[in-house]
């Protein structure tokens, strides 16, 4: 299965300049709703249990995609040419929903190390909470009209996207920071902790680009 594209520390570079220069998507009132509750409940200072939130909610888009897709080649795969294109969009979302959970492993691997604590509320059982809804919210869009959820989602990885590139140009410090993990085979090697944090962000502007498109086709297939 296809992943999402590597840079070199040259391109992460460009790619965070590029990020932090253009401006973010004008969002939707769901979308701003979900923010602003993230920033109540956690602060609006960019941490990694924060980040490690986000990525618990970033998962579950694609989970409720990847349920719809299966129960319509249930009823579908009589018309294999239909069946193919839904099995190939189920292969699609499973690929965004196990780079998204790279992310949340790799992030829980840094707050282990760093020993931070955290809330067993705020921080294991709240995301959960808000995951859950978040699914059914992106699931029941997405049976009412495709676009509305895809748009919902390039709402959330934008955001997710310029958070992440803030937070190295809020700690210059991450640039001097070996990346060490167990995740490296599985996710990338990279030349510091900054160059891991726009991969990551790259990432979120990758699966935003592709919720966009999804917008495109719908409008126009």
């Amino acid at each position: 299965m296809e992943s999402e594209p590597r840079l070199t520390s040259s391109e992460l570079q460009q790619a965070g300049e590029a990020t932090l220069a253009g401006p973010r998507r004008s969002y939707g009132i769901l979308s701003r709703a979900l923010f602003f509750f993230m920033d109540v409940v956690y602060g609006k200072k960019r941490t990694l249990s924060k980040f490690k939130v986000l990525e618990v909610i970033a998962r579950v888009p694609y989970q409720s995609w990847e349920n719809v897709a299966y129960v319509a080649i249930t009823h579908m795969y009589g018309k294999p040419d239909f069946a193919r294109r839904i099995f190939e969009f189920v292969r699609e979302s499973r690929r965004q929903q196990d780079n998204e959970q790279w992310h949340l492993l790799i992030l829980e691997e840094l707050v282990h190390r760093k020993g931070i604590r955290e809330n067993l509320f705020l921080h294991r059982i709240l995301p959960q909470i808000v995951a859950f809804f978040y699914y059914h919210t992106s699931w029941f869009l997405y049976v009412i009209k495709p676009a509305w959820s895809y748009a919902l989602n390039a709402d959330f990885e934008d955001h997710a996207e310029h958070e992440y590139m803030e937070y190295v140009r809020e700690n210059p410090a991450l640039e001097a920071l070996p990346f060490v993990s167990d995740f490296a085979k599985d996710y990338g090697d990279f030349s510091s902790m900054a160059d891991l944090f726009r991969q990551i962000a790259v990432d979120e502007r990758t699966h935003k680009e592709e919720s966009l498109e999804r917008i495109h086709h719908a409008r126009f297939s």
